[in-house]
């Protein structure tokens, strides 16, 4: 976008009102809508996707980096190698790269990063894949070697993700408010409950390819308030639009465009399997059936999304299509929860986050439970409420919530993850699936890993979440596809 600036000449005692037309003005500033806001702003130590969108590749980076495509490249390393085993990796480094702070990156740092994630304090949620890390070497400034204690085929990969971004020793402390990265941008003001600015930082190694000097991120649930945001200028772009229903009127407007891709991210009803009532597989199934897909995605989401069966995302190579393992059948219902001695029915919570499709989802899948005999107590409760209540402690039955990680399904085999959810066969599965060289084998373990999940209705898989992006005509560089909950600032601009 571009405007014309005019001036007034003033000559001795008089004034000369003069046009004066000046060169164009690219815009260098944008507002961005988000539609939560994240407790911390250090990905190594947090779960919530919103770090990522704001902090993944903009403050901080990794060694690799995930393209619009999911495809790896290059991040802090400029190239790698991997034995045959895939149990030894050397990464090669970049050179003259500065944190924001000024101090110097290199291989120190990645070795003190993943040790710290490894480490007995560490909260990172990837924590078992740097544990796998039998040791990381740094024989160089510009070199690390790192040994497995088992093969790992992805590792490339994972490094790109946000569990894996380097952080120096003389700032990783203070990471969650005052984050210091490699990336393009550093935080210049965080307004708690309303905004996180980033402008861009000193020290970048390539500053001059970076076109916006500020970016603004804007905090804001509800769908009603997003659109009318968009409507009155105060947010440029959306990229993981809330309000579905609204999106052909922005397709009818000239001063917008609208962007609709694919994103990594399953909506399940996340189930707690230790629970007294769901513990039950007979229950747990009863739901499963208890729920008519298409209505959720049709009356939440005004039909943006794709009904899946099992937690992968129907564009992987690996997925199975089991849509129809519990198709929708209100009367298999009754009869299991008959059978699991529910047969006057019975009363679980349902605890339901910001995010508008848990919101109105979580309002239609209890009036499908109740027609088989399921109350389900909504609890709406905020971002911060459920990662305390349901992520850390567990004390729930029901909820629902979008996991974004790609790849994720290897989350099953962790007891203590807040399903919990104990199948030593599945473990069993996804060693091999995370281990195998054989992209055969992979394929094979990744499907009877979907399978096996299915089949014990550990979630109610709902569906696969789309890409709703609204922006400002004009704007460039945007990703309409989210392998990565990501916002890559460095690739947007003005026109």
């Amino acid at each position: 976008m571009r405007k014309s600036v005019y001036g007034i000449i003033a000559i001795g005692m008089g004034a000369v009102a003069g046009l004066m037309p000046a060169a164009a003005i690219a815009k260098d500033t944008l507002t961005l809508g988000m539609t939560l806001e994240p407790r911390g702003l250090d990905p190594t130590t947090k779960a919530e996707a919103a770090i990522s969108q704001i902090a993944l590749y903009n403050i901080f980076e990794g060694l690799t980096r995930i393209s619009e495509a999911g495809a790896v490249g290059p991040g802090l390393a400029t190239s790698w190698t991997a034995d045959a085993a895939r149990k030894v990796y050397t990464f090669k480094l970049l050179s003259g790269v500065k944190f924001s702070d000024g101090t110097t990156f290199d291989s120190a740092d990645v070795k003190f990063t993943y040790e710290r994630n490894a480490g007995e304090k560490s909260t990172n949620k990837r924590k078992k894949r740097f544990i796998n890390m039998a040791s990381v070497e740094a024989p160089d400034a510009t070199t690390v070697k790192i040994t497995l204690k088992n093969a790992n085929p992805n590792l490339a990969f994972e490094m790109g993700e946000s569990t894996a971004v380097i952080v120096g020793p003389e700032s990783a402390a203070g990471n969650e408010t005052n984050p210091v990265g490699t990336g393009p941008y550093k935080v210049s003001k965080w307004v708690r409950g309303d905004s996180v600015t980033l402008v861009k930082q000193d020290h970048y190694r390539d500053a001059g390819s970076i076109k916006l000097s500020k970016v603004t991120f804007k905090f804001m649930s509800d769908p009603s308030a997003q659109m009318a945001a968009l409507r009155a200028g105060d947010i440029d772009f959306f990229p993981y639009f809330g309000s579905p229903e609204s999106v052909d009127q922005f397709k009818a407007d000239k001063d917008f465009e609208v962007l609709e891709g694919t994103t990594e991210g399953e909506v399940i009803l996340s189930t707690n399997n230790k629970s007294p009532i769901m513990s039950d597989v007979r229950v747990r199934q009863a739901v499963a059936y208890a729920i008519d897909r298409q209505a959720i995605v049709d009356g939440a989401m005004f039909g943006f999304g794709t009904p899946i069966g099992s937690h992968m995302a129907p564009h992987n190579p690996a997925y199975v299509d089991l849509t129809g393992a519990f198709a929708y059948n209100p009367a298999k219902a009754k009869a299991l929860l008959k059978e699991a001695g529910h047969g006057n029915g019975v009363t679980v919570s349902l605890k339901l986050p910001p995010p508008a499709y848990a919101r109105r989802g979580g309002e239609i899948i209890a009036a499908q439970l109740a027609k088989v005999g399921i109350t389900a107590k909504i609890e709406p409760v905020e971002w911060a409420q459920w990662l305390d209540q349901v992520y850390k402690k567990r004390n729930y039955d029901l909820s629902i919530v979008m996991h974004v990680e790609p790849n994720d399904i290897g989350k099953y085999a962790d007891p203590k993850y807040y399903f919990q959810y104990d199948s030593k066969e599945f473990q069993d599965i996804i060693k091999i699936a995370d281990t195998t060289l054989d992209p055969a084998e992979r394929k094979s373990a990744l499907q009877a890993a979907q399978r096996k999940i299915s089949a014990d209705a550990v979630n109610g898989f709902l569906f696969q979440g789309a890409k709703i992006t609204v922006m400002r005509k004009g704007l460039q560089g945007v990703w309409a596809n989210s392998p990565m909950f990501v916002n890559d600032l460095a690739a947007i601009s003005w026109k």
